[in-house]
């Protein structure tokens, strides 16, 4: 069983910044991917970015440039650095990971809320 456990959200004015965590229940090394999801009331959960077991990023193009997300292997944790936050980037924000099994685990979220 994997457990990811996320914190880090929070309140912060536009222009500000937040770090998201994602710890995991086991070694990240076992990851075929581990990323950062967002679901917006009224809309779809969508892919924010995410880190391939390789090292390769993918962003979504609305946080190209202002989030990185990056991984501690020693840790098991994924972070989220989100710098020059916008209120449409209010959101739950979920933690994912697939195995190279291809089963697929989120964690609890987190909430996120730019006030403008």
């Amino acid at each position: 069983q994997v457990q990811l456990v996320e914190s880090g959200g929070g309140l912060v004015q536009a222009g500000g910044s937040l770090r998201l965590s994602c710890a995991a229940s086991r070694s990240i090394d076992s990851f075929r991917t581990m990323g950062w999801y967002r679901q917006a009331p009224g809309k779809q959960r969508e892919l924010v970015a995410r880190i391939i077991s390789g090292g390769s990023t993918d962003y979504a193009d609305s946080v190209k440039g202002r989030f990185t997300i990056s991984r501690d292997n020693v840790q098991n944790t994924v972070y989220l650095q989100m710098n020059s936050l916008k209120p449409e980037d209010t959101a739950l924000y979920y933690c994912n990971a697939v195995l190279y099994s291809f089963s697929n685990h989120w964690g609890q979220g987190t909430q996120v809320t730019v006030s403008s």
